[in-house]
């Protein structure tokens, strides 16, 4: 690869003003932020974001919130204050992007709405991410990411056959939805390079979802088929499942055409081999009441490292199902430096998952620190509006910070 990496990170310069709480786009915002964007996060004094007292706690302090708000700054603002609400379009007016996930309309009581803060800086880019978006019939409801796992069709695809709807085993609606926050951000910077002015997103959960459904949606499109719940099988290929052995652990096994000859070598299935019909994928997907029958049947009679060692060697595509515990202690989680730590002023050295992106040209992202609450309130007030030391007290005096 090339040389020596530019001494800077790829968002380097980029301020992002954060009105957001919880989940979706918190985790925009602090992939922002690990990328080297200053993320300035706007919170309640006194209690700050809804989820710095949300379980699992170490001490006081919310391990939900540390997943989702590392390398930001936390400032603290009244915004039913007017004089917040001012100093907010003051820091609006110098920010790249701004992100927000209030109801529709909140932002816009308060001053801070895209009109408002277009007015003060017609370049930035605004991120408004709600449930249901700024228009339609559902636009004022209410919802959480198992809200939308139910109605954008996930769960009803998730589950055993013959089974009710099962949600996700993570919250996949927020998770999938911070990516697309911060699609949305990059795109909306992208496109500023090109015409010099900024733009609005209006970003909702269950758009976001029911974009997901893609392969689901084509077979509907396709076949006029509403897929089934099918477990850990893929609905168009057999086999492609979770496979319990005899050791009572589960392998995970996807093959196509020419993984199906060297799969039944190492299984030791000479009759279905012999069954030159099966050498084909529709073929076993027809059948695949009966081709998986045997194969759960083969495979139960073996252990999961002897046959997954096996398999390898063969070229089969197959993993172990881990659980979490598993997946943190793998040689190639460790290999790839997926887990490191921070050290927090409260809790001290702590464990975090790293940003999934390696750079060749550019410093790779670093995991930062989640701020205290109003941790860089007299900063951001000082360095970025200029105000002096009597006047950031006369703020706090009044409540507004």
């Amino acid at each position: 690869m090339g040389g020596a990496p530019l001494a800077m990170k790829p968002l380097d310069g980029l301020i992002v003003l954060d009105f957001s709480r919880v989940l979706a786009a918190p985790l925009a915002t602090m992939i922002l932020a690990e990328l080297g964007a200053t993320v300035i996060k706007i919170e309640r004094p006194g209690s700050g974001d809804e989820t710095r007292q949300w379980e699992p706690t170490i001490g006081n302090e919310s391990g939900y919130f540390f997943a989702f708000n590392r390398a930001k700054r936390s400032l603290t603002l009244n915004l039913k204050s007017k004089k917040a609400q001012a100093i907010a379009r003051q820091l609006a007016a110098k920010a790249d992007i701004v992100v927000e996930n209030f109801p529709p309309g909140t932002m816009a009581t308060m001053g801070l709405g895209y009109d408002d803060i277009k007015a003060v800086n017609p370049r930035a880019i605004y991120v408004a991410n709600t449930g249901f978006g700024q228009t339609g019939p559902y636009a004022d409801r209410k919802g959480y990411d198992t809200i939308f796992q139910a109605m954008s069709g996930l769960m009803a695809l998730t589950g055993e056959p013959g089974g009710g709807p099962v949600k996700a085993g993570l919250p996949m609606s927020d998770l999938t939805s911070g990516l697309w926050i911060a699609v949305a951000a990059l795109s909306g910077l992208a496109a500023r390079a090109q015409s010099g002015h900024g733009c609005f997103i209006d970003l909702s959960m269950f758009d976001a979802q029911v974009a997901q459904l893609t392969i689901a949606a084509a077979r509907y499109f396709a076949l006029g088929e509403v897929p089934a719940r099918t477990g850990t099988e893929h609905p168009g290929r057999v086999p492609s499942a979770a496979f319990e052995c005899r050791d009572g652990r589960w392998l995970h096994i996807t093959g196509s055409d020419q993984h199906w000859e060297p799969l039944l070598k190492a299984l030791g299935m000479e009759k279905l081999l012999a069954d030159e019909d099966l050498r084909k994928n529709a073929a076993r997907v027809k059948r695949r009441d009966e081709v998986m029958t045997a194969l759960r049947e083969a495979i139960g009679k073996l252990d999961r490292a002897p046959l997954l060692q096996a398999l390898e060697k063969a070229d089969v595509p197959a993993g172990p199902v881990n659980a979490l515990d598993e997946v943190l202690a793998d040689e190639h989680t460790k290999a790839r430096g997926l887990v490191g730590s921070f050290d927090h002023p409260v809790v001290g050295r702590f464990p975090a998952l790293r940003l999934p992106l390696r750079y060749d040209g550019y410093e790779n992202p670093e995991i930062g620190r989640p701020p205290v609450l109003g941790e860089h309130t007299d900063d951001v007030l000082r360095d970025m509006l200029g105000l002096k030391p009597e006047e950031i007290a006369a703020l706090r005096a009044e409540r507004v910070i």
